[in-house]
């Protein structure tokens, strides 16, 4: 296998990107993106409706194609994590329990509303003069209502909402009210309009992309509602014309917290592309960022491109990625959930390590070690964040296994979680999830959460260190925990809670 020898002087300008997607794309993403079956499926059309964990490169997979159609000239419209807020549409909307009116068919149709006039805006404002086929009439109807642009999509989301709630809470007769909720539910305003737009976009392309629905997420009604509503509205102008696509992005647990989500997903599920990585396309992802950075530092860029993701590995971190257990990559990539963002961030945090101890490269693995305790803490901390509306105050459940023994019996771990659900254990902010709960759905939600692995299986011949596999739920996502005798705590959040570790690096 042929080696790849870095100088030295390349450790400062190794480039493994950000935890941002955003910034990555001004930092040459595009030269080092990982073009997986995943992003194929969904940059084809086949899927529209991308879920994963935060982290997991769901933005980067919109960033990528939101830049290829302009390339190619076609239209892109991006709604930004700006364009929303929960607090505002909890605060300025009725509740359900107050006005008997259904949120989910509002938001729906208030949303295909929203999507419909702004790419007939977008296609407006391109300058077309937009004469043949019927596309003056979206002209006119552009030029009539919105030529000012003075309502931004969240303005205008709220505006058809505040006209759907007026009718339905309003002193009109009921023959009147209904005939006026069904012409704003069917777009009567834009519902002309649709075929001369269905003309326009058999001679352009417009592409919508619907990401970070999870910035301000409170999991309130009207935010359940907003998402839900989004959904639909997606599923049914997707159906306009092949030459449409709106595309929408969902952390995993958002999905699973939005029960008419879950059930409206059931009817299309083919819509669905689950964003899954495994450390075999971390490594690709790390590997192709090393040849980015030495491509840019004067090395062979053909030279590169024939070497094996390990051999790129093994020039940037001493250890073989597919030797023993005690491996760099091995050793790195089981302190991540299998997330790109987790991954990225252990390598960047070790490199500057590296670079505060005058290492040379490869990077020891004691680089590695003096990475790791801030890594841990911050991921901690982010998972916590992750699910704290779920799971307020999950931190303090993980300070309870501080400095106990990384593996757990069964009994034994049903019992510090019965402790934990009586506040025998006193925790923080917890009371609305946590106390009563019984044990094993105390161990699924931490298992769900990625600070527990389960056993699950045994180790094949190859792996000469046998015993059990104790696997997450980032890589068997429907394990059948309540067979699981032994647990532990992932080997992420160790560092931080002080748990010790068997055979770890040491620390120069």
């Amino acid at each position: 296998m042929a080696r790849l020898k870095l100088s030295s002087r390349i450790l400062e300008h190794l480039d493994f990107g950000t935890p941002s997607a955003e910034r990555d794309i001004g930092r040459g993403l595009e030269k080092c993106f990982v073009e997986s079956a995943a992003y194929q499926r969904v940059q084809s059309g086949a899927k529209t409706i991308v879920l994963g964990n935060r982290g997991a490169g769901k933005s980067a997979i919109f960033q990528m194609l939101a830049r290829q159609e302009r390339i190619a000239g076609n239209n892109v419209i991006e709604l930004s994590p700006d364009d929303y807020s929960y607090e505002l549409l909890s605060q300025t909307l009725a509740a359900e329990r107050k006005g008997s009116w259904a949120k989910q068919g509002a938001y729906a149709a208030a949303w295909k509303y929203l999507i419909y006039v702004l790419v007939m805006k977008e296609i407006a404002r391109k300058g077309m003069r937009l004469t043949r086929n019927g596309g003056a009439d979206i002209h006119r109807f552009i030029r009539d209502n919105y030529a000012t642009g003075q309502l931004g999509p969240m303005s205008l989301l709220v505006s058809y909402l505040k006209r759907l709630e007026g009718v339905k809470l309003g002193p009109l007769e009921a023959g009147i009210r209904t005939r006026e909720l069904d012409r704003l539910y069917k777009l009567e305003e834009i519902h002309d309009l649709l075929p001369s737009l269905r003309n326009v976009l058999s001679r352009r392309r417009v592409s919508v992309f619907v990401d970070e629905l999870d910035r301000g997420w409170d999991s309130s009604e009207d935010a359940q509602a907003f998402v839900a509503g989004l959904f639909q509205a997606c599923v049914s102008i997707n159906e306009l014309h092949p030459n449409l696509r709106v595309y929408v992005s969902l952390r995993q647990e958002m999905y699973d917290d939005i029960p008419a989500l879950y059930d409206d997903a059931q009817k299309h599920r083919d819509l669905l592309e689950r964003i899954q990585w495994t450390e075999e396309s971390l490594l690709e992802l790390i590997a192709k960022r090393i040849r980015h950075s030495a491509r840019e530092r004067g090395y062979d860029a053909e030279a590169l491109d024939r070497l094996t993701d390990e051999s790129c590995w093994s020039a940037v971190f001493a250890g073989e990625p597919g030797g023993p257990r005690a491996g760099s990559f091995r050793y790195m990539a089981e302190r991540t959930l299998y997330r790109p963002r987790e991954i990225i961030q252990f390598c960047t945090e070790a490199q500057r390590a590296a670079l505060g101890r005058g290492m040379d490269l490869p990077m020891p693995l004691a680089a590695v070690a003096r990475a790791e305790p801030g890594y841990s803490s911050e991921r901690a901390r982010d998972i916590a964040a992750e699910y704290r509306y779920q799971y307020p105050g999950l931190m303090s459940v993980f300070e309870v296994f501080r400095g106990r023994g990384p593996t757990f019996a069964r009994d034994d771990l049903e019992m510090l979680c019965l402790e934990l659900a009586t506040g025998e254990i006193r925790t923080r902010d917890t009371e609305s999830w946590l106390y009563d709960r019984d044990p094993d759905s105390l161990i699924e939600v931490l298992w769900q959460v990625g600070f527990l692995t389960a056993e699950g299986g045994t180790r094949s011949a190859s792996d000469r260190t046998g015993g059990g596999v104790f696997l997450g739920a980032h890589q068997a996502r429907y394990l059948n925990l309540a067979a699981a005798k032994r647990f532990q705590v992932h080997p992420m959040f160790r560092s931080c809670l002080g748990i010790e570790e068997v055979a770890a690096p040491a620390a120069g």
